[in-house]
C-alpha cells in the first residue's frame, strides 16, 4: 500500500473539490478509462457515486471522464485513494499520489445525436463531428460505444454519412502533411492469414523512389499485423520524429502507428467493433480511409480480397463495397485504386510474426524455397503503386515492380530502413520457433478443395501468436495441391504447453481443410 494510503479523503473549502490520492492500480482496461473508489471512501458516500456512474477526474489543469468501478479491499485502493487504470493514469500525466479531484460527471454533449442514431435517424456532418469528438476525448463508455458501434450498423450509415464520419475521423487527430505532390500508400481490408504483402511493396516502391510512409497496427484479432511481424526485423515503436527522418532518407518506414495520434477516435472504436465482430461496410470504409488521409497520403493501392471464407464472400459485395471506398476517397480527395483479389485461402506458407517474417525476407532475397504466392501478389500490388507515378506509362509497373525486386534493389531499400529503425538481427534461415510443435495431416488422399482462412487464423492465435512471435501455422499444402492420406498438411508451433493444448484442441475439432475430387475447387473472378 502506498504511503498515501495514510491520510484522509480532503475537501477544499475554496472550490468545494473532493481531493484523493492518485493510486494507479495497473489494469489494462483497453481504450477506457476506469477508476476505482473504496466504498468506504467518504467521498463515495457523500457524492452518492453508484458502479458503472461517468465520474470526472482533474489534475493539474487536465480533466477526464472515467467509468467508476467500486472496491472493498484496501489492498486495492484505500478509502484516501482514487485507483486509475494505465489509460486513465497515461491521460492524467501525474504522478502516483498527485492529488485529484473527482466529481459527477456531466454527460457528453453528443449524447442527444447518440440516441437519435440509436433511433435508427439518419445523422448530418455536426453531430458526427461532436460524436466523434467525444469518443476521441475518451468522453464515452465502453456502453456507450457499443450503442453507437450496433447502432451504425443495425441501421446501415448511407454514403453521405460514411463521408461525415470519415471527414469527423481525420479531424479528430493529427493530419500529416509530406510537403510532396505524391505520397503513396498500400492497405488491405484484412482477414487473409499470412498476407503480408505491405513489407514487400514497401521496400519495391521505396526504391523506386515512391514517397511511402507505412505506419501499420498491431493485431487485434488476427495472428499478426503488419506492425508485429516487422518487429520482429526491426524496432517499430519509435518516437514521430524520428519516422520522419527515415523516412526523409530512405523514402519509406513500416512502424507502429500509435505513437502518431492518427485518426485516434478509430482505435477507441476498434477496441469495441473487435470483440463484437462487427465490420459493416461503412465503418471499415471510415476507419481505414480515415487513417491514411490522415496520414498524408496522396494515392491509396486497396487490396479487396474475395471467397468463401474473406471478409467479402462474392462479386457482387465486392463492387458495392468499392464504390463506397470510392465515394468517400473521391470526397475526400484521396486518389484509390481498388484491387480485387484472390481470399480463396492464406497468403504464403507461414502464419504468425516469425514465419511471415521469414517468408518476407525469402521473397526479398530471391530464395528458391519464397512463397510463389506472396511474391506474385506482392509484385502485383507494387506495380499497380508505380503506375500512380505519372512518369511511367500503365501497364509497365508489374515488369518495373519485378526489375527492382530480382536485381536486389529492394532486398537493399529494406535492409537500409531496418538499420535505420533499429535492427533485431533476424536470420531468416535459423529462425526461432517454438519448441513444441505438432502436425495435421490428411485424413484422406486427393486435393486440397478448401482452407478456412478463419479456422487457421484462430489456430494460429491459439497457439500464442502474435504476442508469441515464435508461434503459429505453416502449411505445407494450397488449394489445387494433391496429398494422399497421413501426409501433413501443415505444422504448429507454440512455446507453452497450454497454448499448444488448446491450439490441439481446436484443429482436432476443425482443421480447416477440405480435401476431396479437384472438381470441387472454389472459384472466384479476381482482377489478377
Amino acid at each position: 500500500m502506498n504511503e498515501s494510503s495514510n491520510v484522509r479523503a480532503t475537501s477544499d473549502p475554496h472550490s468545494g473539490e473532493n481531493r484523493l490520492a492518485l493510486r494507479r492500480v495497473g489494469i489494462d482496461t483497453w481504450r477506457e478509462n476506469v477508476v476505482y473508489l473504496n466504498r468506504d471512501c467518504d467521498v463515495y458516500r457523500a457524492e452518492g457515486f453508484q458502479a458503472l456512474s461517468k465520474v470526472e477526474v482533474r489534475a493539474n489543469g487536465r480533466r477526464i471522464l472515467a467509468t467508476l468501478n467500486v472496491v472493498d479491499d484496501d489492498s486495492i485502493v484505500a478509502c484516501s485513494e482514487l485507483g486509475v487504470s494505465e489509460d486513465a493514469f497515461a491521460q492524467l500525466g501525474v504522478e502516483d499520489g498527485h492529488l485529484v479531484a473527482i466529481s459527477q460527471a456531466e454527460p457528453p454533449e453528443s449524447m442527444s445525436a447518440l440516441f437519435r442514431k440509436i433511433d435508427g435517424e439518419r445523422l448530418g456532418q455536426e453531430e458526427f463531428h461532436a460524436i466523434v469528438r467525444d469518443i476521441a476525448g475518451h468522453r464515452y463508455s465502453k456502453i456507450e460505444l457499443t450503442a453507437f458501434v450496433v447502432a451504425c450498423n443495425r441501421g446501415e450509415l448511407d454514403r453521405e454519412e460514411v463521408y461525415f464520419l470519415t471527414e469527423a475521423m481525420v479531424d479528430s487527430g493529427r493530419r500529416l502533411d509530406w510537403h510532396e505532390p505524391l505520397v503513396v500508400d498500400k492497405h488491405c481490408i484484412g482477414g487473409i492469414p499470412g498476407n503480408r504483402t505491405s513489407m514487400l511493396v514497401l521496400p519495391i516502391v521505396a526504391a523506386h523512389g515512391l514517397l511511402c510512409p507505412k505506419t501499420s497496427s498491431r493485431a487485434i484479432t488476427s495472428p499478426a499485423g503488419t506492425a508485429d511481424t516487422m518487429e520482429v526485423l526491426a524496432h517499430v515503436e519509435l518516437p514521430f520524429d524520428k519516422l520522419a527522418d527515415i523516412v526523409r532518407d530512405h523514402r519509406g518506414c513500416l512502424a507502429w502507428g500509435g505513437t502518431a495520434d492518427l485518426s485516434p477516435a478509430d482505435d477507441v472504436l476498434i477496441s469495441v467493433e473487435r470483440p463484437l465482430s462487427i465490420d459493416s461496410p461503412g465503418q471499415m470504409v471510415a476507419s481505414i480511409l480515415s487513417k491514411k488521409i490522415a496520414a498524408g497520403s496522396t494515392h491509396l493501392v486497396l487490396d479487396m480480397p474475395i471467397g468463401p471464407t474473406a471478409k467479402v464472400r462474392s462479386m457482387p459485395e465486392a463492387q458495392r463495397l468499392r464504390r463506397l471506398f470510392e465515394y468517400v476517397a473521391h470526397r475526400m480527395h484521396l486518389s484509390l485504386d481498388v484491387v480485387i483479389t484472390d481470399g480463396r485461402q492464406p497468403i504464403g506458407n507461414g502464419i504468425g510474426p516469425v514465419l511471415e517474417a521469414r517468408d518476407v525476407m525469402r521473397v526479398l532475397e530471391n530464395d528458391p524455397r519464397a512463397p510463389i504466392d506472396l511474391r506474385q501478389k506482392a509484385l502485383r500490388l507494387a506495380g499497380r503503386m508505380i503506375e500512380a507515378d505519372p512518369d511511367v506509362r500503365g501497364g509497365d509497373g508489374f515488369a518495373i515492380a519485378r526489375d527492382i525486386l530480382d536485381s536486389g534493389r529492394a532486398l537493399a531499400r529494406m535492409q537500409a530502413i531496418v538499420a535505420a529503425q533499429g535492427s533485431q538481427g533476424f536470420d531468416h534461415n535459423q529462425p526461432q520457433l517454438g519448441a513444441l510443435t505438432f502436425d495435421i495431416v490428411a485424413t484422406q488422399g486427393g486435393t486440397v478443395t478448401g482452407i478456412d482462412n478463419f479456422q487457421i487464423a484462430r489456430i494460429a492465435r491459439l497457439a500464442g501468436a502474435p504476442k508469441v512471435k515464435a508461434a503459429g501455422v505453416e502449411l505445407f499444402r494450397k488449394l489445387g495441391d494433391t496429398v494422399a492420406a497421413g501426409e501433413p498438411l501443415y505444422r504448429v508451433y507454440a512455446e507453452f504447453p497450454a497454448d499448444l493444448a488448446f491450439a490441439q484442441q481446436s484443429a482436432n475439432r476443425a482443421s480447416g481443410y477440405s480435401v476431396g475430387d479437384a472438381g470441387a475447387l472454389p472459384h472466384v473472378f479476381v482482377e489478377f
